[in-house]
């Protein structure tokens, strides 16, 4: 048997405002953009030189998911946005804007810092040793 993720959703208020941060800040690419009528679209965005898992943009209906914007994992860092050069990216993703909430931490495992979406969504930049 073989399995694997393929995409997670993430709940977002516009999809053109998430489209435009992910691909022109991330570099992430447009994989899908498929409208499904009913202001409903199927936008997939996978992070460069990926062959895997992508992000599902879904726009958020009803006050329900409108809440959920930035706080679908409670709070804690619920996306792993994993680079082959830590400092590259760090100095690319400050130089367009993003939120850090730390400073590049050394652990055990990599290189790591947060670092949040203009959404509110908490992300670990990390290389692996």
């Amino acid at each position: 048997m073989q399995q694997g993720l393929h995409a997670v959703t993430l709940v977002v208020p516009d999809y053109d405002d998430a489209i435009a941060f992910y691909t022109e800040t991330l570099r992430f690419q447009l994989t899908q953009n498929i409208d499904l009528g009913e202001d409903k679209r199927w936008v997939l965005v996978t992070p460069p030189g990926s062959g895997g898992t992508a992000l599902l943009l879904a726009k958020a209906e009803g006050l329900e998911q409108r809440k959920a914007i930035g706080h679908q994992t409670g709070g804690r860092v619920g996306f792993f946005l994993k680079t082959d050069d830590f400092a590259r990216d760090h100095a690319d993703m400050l130089s367009k804007g993003v939120f850090f909430e730390e400073t590049p931490r050394h652990e055990v495992y990599g290189i790591v810092a947060v670092w949040q979406d203009p959404f509110g969504n908490r992300w670990d930049l990390i290389q692996f040793t």
